[in-house]
C-alpha cells in the first residue's frame, strides 16, 4: 500500500509547532514564512552553517540527536521535521 500524505494529527502538530518557534528563533524569520514547503536557502535565507545552528537547538528542543551526515540533501522545513520527526 502507498503512504499517502495524510493531514498532521494533534501530537505532529504540536511538534510543528516547536520546530516552527526554534526556526523563528534562530534564523530570525516570520513565523508564517515557516511552512512545511518553504525552501532553507530560497524562502528563508538559510545557509548552511544557519542550518547547522537550526539543527543544534532543535536537538535540544526535541532531546535527539542528528547527525550532520543526515541534514544532506535537506532542502525544505518538510525534510527536516521529517527528519526530527523519525528520532521521537
Amino acid at each position: 500500500m502507498e503512504q499517502q500524505q495524510q493531514p498532521m494529527g494533534e501530537a505532529e502538530a504540536e511538534a510543528f509547532e516547536k520546530f516552527k518557534q526554534c526556526a523563528v528563533e534562530v534564523l530570525q524569520v516570520d513565523a508564517k514564512a515557516v511552512t512545511p514547503d518553504a525552501n532553507f536557502a530560497d524562502d528563508l535565507d538559510a545557509d548552511s552553517l544557519d542550518l547547522v545552528e537550526l539543527v543544534m537547538a532543535l536537538e535540544e528542543q526535541f532531546d535527539i540527536s542528528v547527525d550532520e551526515s543526515e541534514l544532506e540533501g535537506v532542502k525544505t522545513v518538510r525534510q527536516a521535521f521529517e527528519l526530527v520527526t523519525s528520532k521521537l
